[in-house]
């Protein structure tokens, strides 16, 4: 506990704007804004050439901090001294920031000076309301407003050269992908003189949500809805890890274990080795986002290891169960950046988000910088082919120029928006993504006769909306119950999974029971209530604006 209050007070002090008390403002009429970032994991000086940019157009420098060593204190230990920085992305424990009186409600400045905002969320901007009995926007940012599938990720992923050598077989279930993995070991025990491992996770710390929990979700054929799943006909919103269809998952993931086939150390290597291993090229299969392993990704096109990168599948317990990867939440409100109560620079932080709203903003952080990112030709902007070499083999990439880096979790327009010319405002269009695959991966799908990856997943529009947006997009009271239970159940749940999924395979069940009676303890059914009436009360909300 030393270590993790030692972490968080560094990275409050880092944020911290001491409140404000000394003139942020330089001679050069540059305003210093603080920011923090609850989802940044590398350091950013923000001295990019789209930083200079940006600053050269709106007069802002950002100063910004993020938590140290993956810390969930800072934002609590911000609450506690009251000392905020100017700008805050709290991303979950927004909700402490609003109870706490720690950031404002945007409402009179959107009216007054936000005609960018009000023009990128146009009649979604309600979607931005805190709830029905405060019903204020505390936030800006996150999610696009348009958005379409050209990529997916988060389900299981296999190696393109697996596929190769088995002749490109058809891989929709668990039962395929092992088959597909336990072939391709028994032929091939070592890659460039290293063991072959089968399936390599990330369970050792927070990443355990994303390589464990939710693939068991998407497996099960459920909607992202973080450690809920929702009845879209009732609302009723219950605990994940109570579903039997969700037990299998990890009951497979345990026959993995069995079999040799999931590597030992999925649940105590840190990030770097799991990075490291996959960039060996010696990992064939992984169920993980693809911002989670993209540096390894670049490793191996550095590399030349191109067959060894991965393609992401459509995978499910199979009996019906259908993949909902590329399903199209539409706008959600998620979370956002919000400005402190504390700030000294009110109207210019607003001005600020405002400007990222804008389409000039919008082109700058996701293109870059013209003549040196991307030129103009006849009229359209054309990605610099030595950039894009670039974006995908050096893992600083982001950091470096600045393209990308500072989408999220600002306010922005999304992937299919369009600009005034009718171009793409992403510079991830459905073209130039294709223009970017290496030629394994061109290889492998035109062997399914596909053009992206989404095309192996179900079409969007067979797969309907959602009429509550995501459920671990829900800003939960601090000290309601269902938060305090949920804390306790993710806690808990994480580590009993795990010895389950690593138990012999005859004890399976009982540990299964045993998470299922632990629940019950908690009082998870009293949670699973409050869920479901803070379902219903976001689709009444939405719905009545």
């Amino acid at each position: 506990m030393g270590l993790v209050t030692s972490s968080a007070l560094l990275a409050l002090g880092a944020c911290s704007s001491k409140g404000n008390d000394k003139e942020a403002e330089s001679k050069e009429g540059v305003t210093t804004l603080t920011f923090f970032n609850a989802d940044l994991q590398k350091d950013d000086k923000f001295d990019n050439p789209v930083a200079a940019e940006m600053t050269k157009q709106t007069g802002v420098k950002l100063e910004i901090s993020h938590p140290v060593g993956g810390d969930e204190q800072a934002i609590p230990l911000m609450i506690a001294s009251g000392d905020y920085p100017d700008l805050i992305f709290g991303k979950g424990d927004i909700n402490k920031l609003i109870e706490a009186g720690a950031v404002i409600a945007l409402d009179e400045l959107i009216e007054e000076k936000g005609d960018n905002v009000k023009k990128m969320y146009g009649d979604q901007l309600s979607r931005l309301k805190n709830s029905l009995d405060d019903p204020y926007i505390y936030h800006l940012g996150t999610g696009g407003v348009e958005n379409e599938a050209y990529k997916t990720s988060g389900t299981a992923s296999l190696q393109l050269e697996v596929l190769k050598e088995l002749g490109y077989p058809e891989i929709k279930t668990l039962e395929d992908y092992e088959a597909a993995i336990k072939t391709y070991i028994e032929k091939y025990p070592e890659i460039d003189g290293q063991k072959t491992i089968g399936l390599s996770l990330l369970g050792s710390d927070w990443r355990w949500l994303i390589t464990v929990g939710n693939p068991a979700g998407f497996a099960a054929g459920l909607q992202d809805d973080g450690q809920w799943t929702v009845d879209d006909k009732t609302a009723e919103t219950t605990y994940k890890f109570q579903l039997p269809e969700v037990k299998e998952y990890f009951k497979w993931l345990n026959h993995m274990n069995d079999e040799g086939l999931l590597d030992p150390e999925s649940f105590t290597q840190k990030g770097d080795t799991y990075i490291a291993k996959l960039s060996s090229g010696r990992v064939l299969g992984i169920a993980d986002q693809d911002w989670n392993f993209q540096d390894a990704t670049k490793a191996l096109k550095a590399e030349g290891k191109e067959w060894r990168l991965y393609a992401p599948l459509p995978l499910t317990l199979g009996e019906g169960k259908v993949s909902q990867s590329t399903k199209n939440y539409g706008f959600t409100g998620t979370t956002g950046v919000s400005i402190s109560s504390t700030t000294k620079h009110t109207d210019k932080a607003f001005e600020f988000l405002n400007w990222m709203a804008s389409e000039d903003a919008q082109i700058l952080l996701n293109w870059g910088i013209e003549g040196t990112n991307y030129d103009v030709v006849d009229g359209k902007r054309v990605a610099k082919p030595e950039d894009l070499k670039a974006a995908q083999t050096d893992a600083d990439y982001t950091t470096k120029t600045g393209v990308g880096q500072y989408v999220y979790p600002f306010p922005q327009w999304g992937t299919s928006a369009k600009d005034s010319n009718g171009q793409s405002i992403s510079r991830d269009t459905k073209e130039q993504i294709i223009d970017a695959y290496t030629e394994s991966e061109k290889e492998v799908l035109s062997q399914y006769d596909a053009e992206i990856w989404p095309d192996l997943f179900p079409d969007p529009a067979d797969l309907g909306g959602t009429k509550h947006g995501r459920v671990y997009e829900y800003v939960l009271p601090a000290n309601s119950d269902a938060a305090i239970i949920q804390q306790k159940a993710d806690d808990y749940t994480t580590q009993a999974i795990t010895k389950a999924i690593l138990t012999k395979p005859e004890n399976f069940e009982a540990e299964w029971a045993k998470i299922q009676k632990e629940l019950t303890a908690m009082d998870i059914e009293k949670a699973n209530q409050e869920m479901t009436q803070l379902t219903k009360d976001r689709i009444k909300l939405w719905e009545s604006n």
